[in-house]
C-alpha cells in the first residue's frame, strides 16, 4: 500500500496504462513522431532541441559522483540544495519528491523540471552521492555543480557529460 501511495503522490496509478497517462496541463504539439532525426527545419520545430558545439541535441545530461560528501542525510538540506541548483541553472521547478531511508539516512529523490530533471541518491555512511542532471533548452546544468560542491563539501567530484538525442544539424 505504501508503494501505491508514493506513486499516487507522483501522479501515477499502478492500475492504469502509463502510455495513456497525461499529467495536468500537459499538451503535445507533435502529432507525427518518427524514429530518428527530425527532418523539419530548425525554425519550424517546437521540440526545444538545441545546437551545442555545432551539434543538435535534446539537452545536456551530467552524471555526477560526489565522494567524501557531508550532510547527505539531511532532508531539508538536500531539498534546498536541489532548489538552488535548479534556480542557478536557469531551469523551471515543477515538483520535488524525496524519500528518506532508515536506518542509514540515505535519500533518494527527483526534482522534476520543465526542462527535464535532477535526481539524487545518497549513501551517507559512505559519504557518496550520485546525481543525474538532465536539462534541455536554454538551461545550463553545469552551473549546478558549484552549488553541489558548496552544499555537500565533497573531497572528490566526478562529472561526465552526455549530449542526449544528438542528431546531425
Amino acid at each position: 500500500m505504501a508503494k501505491t501511495a508514493s506513486l499516487f503522490q507522483l501522479g501515477m496509478h499502478l492500475g492504469s496504462d502509463p502510455r495513456k497517462a497525461q499529467t495536468e496541463g500537459q499538451t503535445s504539439d507533435r502529432t507525427n513522431i518518427t524514429t530518428g532525426p527530425w527532418k523539419e527545419s530548425q525554425d519550424d520545430r517546437k521540440d526545444h532541441f538545441i545546437v551545442r558545439d555545432g551539434k543538435v541535441c535534446a539537452g545536456t545530461h551530467l552524471i555526477v559522483d560526489l565522494w567524501g560528501a557531508q550532510r547527505l542525510d539531511e532532508l531539508d538540506h538536500v531539498r534546498s540544495t536541489l532548489i538552488e541548483s535548479v534556480e542557478v541553472a536557469g531551469a523551471t521547478l515543477l515538483h520535488i519528491h524525496l524519500h528518506h531511508f532508515t536506518p542509514n539516512g540515505g535519500i533518494s529523490g527527483v526534482a522534476v523540471l520543465a526542462e527535464s530533471h535532477i535526481s539524487i541518491h545518497t549513501w551517507p555512511e559512505r559519504g557518496y552521492a550520485a546525481l543525474d542532471i538532465f536539462m534541455c533548452g536554454d538551461a545550463q546544468p553545469m552551473k549546478a555543480i558549484p552549488v553541489l560542491e558548496r552544499a555537500f563539501k565533497p573531497t572528490g567530484v566526478k562529472c561526465d557529460e552526455l549530449l542526449r538525442g544528438e542528431t546531425e544539424s
